[in-house]
């Protein structure tokens, strides 16, 4: 499918995603927002995103990990509970959810942003919220890695220079990790230990 690029008007491609639904592999998930834009910058946006994410959990048997949520990107560790689970179907799932709300708001709110998220995509015109593709996708099976990938997550605040501590951020389960309440997503206790 072919992709006219808002700013240049030249046109690109989508990216192909290869994923590999492996049975006992965590998941990490990254994705961005279209362009770049900082559309995670606000609370009211961040929630919508916190009930996606629990719209999906409900939906599909996918633990959670670890998330959090950037300005313009979101990372998430998943795991998931079937074998053979289509993560990118869950993903697709909550990132649809998200961008309703969000082009919604922009149609009723922030007008002057419609053009900047306007795509054509062969004969018709689309609004995007995300970038498309896929994002990036990691399979993980080490119990270390996972840990370490949890660590990484929660510090992209600290990183950004957001927050001095990743337990600071609100949008993120640093917090859950760190005892602290409130939370705005409890995580599943399924994490492996990390050996010792």
């Amino acid at each position: 499918m072919q992709i006219t690029d808002h700013k240049s008007g030249k046109p690109c491609f989508r990216k192909r995603r290869k994923r590999y639904d492996e049975p006992g592999h965590a998941r990490e998930l990254t994705f961005s927002c279209y362009g770049r834009y900082h559309f995670l910058d606000r609370d009211r946006t961040r929630l919508w995103f916190v009930e996606a994410l629990q719209h999906a959990r409900k939906r599909w048997p996918v633990d959670l990990w670890a998330w959090v949520i950037m300005p313009e990107h979101v990372h998430l560790l998943v795991y998931p509970r079937q074998p053979n689970l289509e993560i990118g179907r869950f993903q697709a799932t909550l990132k649809e959810e998200v961008a309703r709300k969000a082009i919604a708001w922009l149609e009723g709110n922030a007008r002057q942003w419609l053009p900047r998220i306007t795509v054509r995509e062969g004969k018709r015109l689309r609004r995007r919220f995300w970038q498309p593709g896929g994002g990036y996708d990691r399979n993980v099976v080490e119990p270390t890695t996972v840990h370490s990938m949890v660590e990484y997550i929660h510090a992209n605040p600290v990183r950004r220079g957001l927050v001095a501590r990743p337990e600071d951020w609100e949008w993120s389960s640093a917090r859950w990790y760190a005892g602290l309440e409130p939370v705005h997503v409890q995580m599943d206790r399924t994490i492996p230990a990390c050996p010792g």
